[in-house]
């Protein structure tokens, strides 16, 4: 894909995680993903989305900086949203957390092959406040 599709393809995938429409998601993601320090495949991915989604239904990103180069996405995120459902192990707080989150991707074919970023460590602290 050249930068400017890439560009386009990440504005799909971030529209879908916003939607917390987890069959668009997976279309997206190649079955046997790669992700640095978690659990490979789609399906560990969805559930982790899923956990999140659950513990944060109101949770949304937004794009701040994106760069595109050959077959691959860095990107610059804000996510936030209300902690009213179990997370983690957690009991819902009611707190809203913001969180600067930073993603790296390759994509091959339109679906991601290859992830690494942010962990959750700042979702954690400010629950933990």
């Amino acid at each position: 894909m050249e930068p400017w599709e890439l560009h386009g393809w990440f504005e799909d995938y971030l529209d879908a995680c916003n939607r917390h429409d987890l069959g668009a998601i997976r279309d997206l993601l190649d079955p046997a993903v790669r992700r640095a320090h978690l659990p490979a495949g789609a399906d560990a991915w969805l559930d982790d989305l899923a956990d999140l989604f659950h513990g944060f239904p109101d949770w949304r990103w937004k794009a701040i900086q994106l760069v595109a180069e050959d077959d691959r996405i860095a990107a610059h995120l804000r996510g936030g949203g209300t902690h009213t459902g179990p997370w983690r192990g957690i009991p819902p707080t009611r707190r809203h957390v913001n969180v600067a989150e930073f993603v790296f991707l390759r994509v091959d074919g339109g679906r991601v092959v290859a992830s690494s970023g942010s962990g959750d460590a700042e979702i954690l602290a400010q629950l933990n406040a």
